[in-house]
């Protein structure tokens, strides 16, 4: 329980430093498109949708890749990561696949701060 709870905590405060750096605490749908634009670099005025789910994905493979789950395998012409699913994700209920994921982020700004 006290895990969870830590989880908890360190995730609101991440929340919290996200919120007063660009005014509006972001959902995870918003931190995952921020990583995947600091992985990627990419830069553009108008991003599409299909965009902001590929700047997702890189996020989550970049989250993953700590555990061994993705590698990155490289990059294409225009730049983009492409990874490779090396390990099979464990079989986990909605709220441990969101605590999962929560765990990797927080790791992720710990590391990237």
């Amino acid at each position: 329980m006290f895990v969870q709870d830590d989880l908890q905590q360190r995730w609101w405060n991440l929340e919290a430093q996200l919120a007063e750096r660009f005014g509006k605490k972001p959902d995870m749908e918003a931190i995952l498109f921020l990583i995947g634009l600091q992985e990627t670099g990419f830069i553009q005025e108008k991003i599409s949708k299909e965009q902001k789910q590929d700047l997702m994905h890189v996020a989550v493979c970049t989250l993953l890749q700590n555990s061994g789950y993705f590698i990155l395998e490289g990059h294409d012409a225009d730049g983009w990561p492409h990874f490779k699913q090396v390990k099979e994700l464990p079989p986990l209920a909605l709220h441990d696949q969101e605590n999962f994921l929560k765990d990797h982020v927080l790791l992720y700004f710990e590391q990237h701060l």
